[in-house]
């Protein structure tokens, strides 16, 4: 019986996991492979799920609980991808940490006939990496910051994300200074704009089979407060408008007035991420810390009724966060368009309770 590879892909919220795997689902496909998807957030309507279905890729996902909480639904989400597929690409909740011990070791052990499971991929974002080895917090709740390093002390495999933002000296120098920090784990880098290292990452998790070689030790209380100190939303709004508006112009703004609002309120922010949908045409915005991207290609374009899916993860209570995010919806609306709510959430994640958790390193 044919096995299909699993790759996790792990890290930070902002780190880039769906562009990531995204572009790596484009390259499999293009060689004739067969390839799944997982998601997986604290709630449904998830933005990456719906721009990866836009790729025409089959995607599960897990909503309502991290992977580690929920590995029986994990392995269903699995199985249904997996059908035909020589990989099944999976990106777990981004404040996620003890992979290890909660998803891989179970895996090796129960499902080790069935899947191949490649080593632990953690992506860092070069500028939150770079004030982490610092000793620093990047610009995150000391216990946030926590589960970031214990995220890449558990990875076989860091691979530093958006290489092509800085020169080949700068990346040079944060790679050897990662992995002197964490010596156990091989350090690579990637640019999913470029394509740099893609290849060469990909050829480590498609033929090794040295997945999670470590245990964490980490304290759940920390990481349950690392966790419960941001804010979660997770919102799908129509809006309707009297004649063809220009919603590319429409998400530039909201996008803005949403960092200024973050900014003001000197709130860190984990991710943001808004698309915008009008039939089959899209685009998509992020805030990832102090960075504000806007991406429209091919752009929503002009229309008279436009679909926004939005995920805010953001340091504050969930309430107060649900506060800003409608003021800045009703702002950037400023009454010129009708809103209908399809879905809203707001919430602050609970204590993790995995449903396994190895103490030893299966073999």
């Amino acid at each position: 019986m044919k096995q299909c590879r699993i790759i996790l892909v792990g890290g930070f919220l902002g780190a880039g996991k769906t562009t990531l795997i995204w572009r790596v689902a484009e390259r499999l496909m293009s060689a004739g492979k067969g390839v799944g998807l997982i998601t997986n957030d604290q709630a449904p309507e998830l933005v990456d799920s719906e721009l990866l279905r836009r790729q025409n890729l089959a995607v599960s996902e897990v909503a309502g609980s991290c992977f580690c909480c929920n590995f029986n639904g994990f392995t269903d989400a699995v199985k249904q991808v997996s059908e035909g597929a020589d990989y099944v690409l999976s990106e777990p909740v981004g404040s996620c940490a003890d992979l290890s011990a909660t998803i891989l070791q179970p895996l090796k052990k129960y499902w080790n006939t069935t899947l191949l499971i490649a080593p632990l991929t953690v992506l860092a974002d070069p500028g939150r990496l770079a004030s982490i080895l610092q000793g620093e917090q990047a610009g995150l709740h000391e216990d946030a910051a926590y589960i970031y390093r214990k995220q890449l002390e558990e990875a076989d495999i860091i691979v530093i994300t958006k290489s092509d933002t800085l020169s080949v000296e700068e990346m040079t120098q944060l790679k050897a200074k990662t992995a002197e920090a964490f010596p156990k784990s091989r350090v690579m880098s990637v640019s999913a704009v470029t394509g740099e290292g893609l290849d060469e990452w990909l050829a480590d998790v498609t033929t090794r089979t040295d997945a999670g070689k470590r245990l964490l030790d980490i304290d759940y209380d920390r990481y349950a407060h690392g966790e419960a100190v941001l804010g979660w939303l997770n919102g799908t709004v129509m809006l309707h408008a009297p004649k063809p508006t220009d919603w590319d112009e429409f998400l530039k703004n909201l996008i803005k007035e949403l960092q200024s609002d973050f900014e003001q309120e000197t709130l860190a922010v984990g991710h943001v991420k808004i698309i915008a949908e009008s039939g089959k045409d899209y685009a998509v915005a992020n805030i990832t810390g102090a960075d504000c991207t806007l991406t429209l290609r091919p752009g929503v374009g002009s229309s008279t009724d436009v679909r926004l899916i939005i995920n805010a993860r953001v340091e504050c209570p969930p309430e107060y966060l649900d506060q800003l995010v409608r003021n800045a919806l009703v702002q950037s609306i400023n009454g010129r368009y009708t809103e209908e709510v399809l879905a809203w959430r707001y919430l602050q994640p609970g204590r993790p309770n995995p449903t396994h958790r190895f103490s030893e390193v299966v073999v």
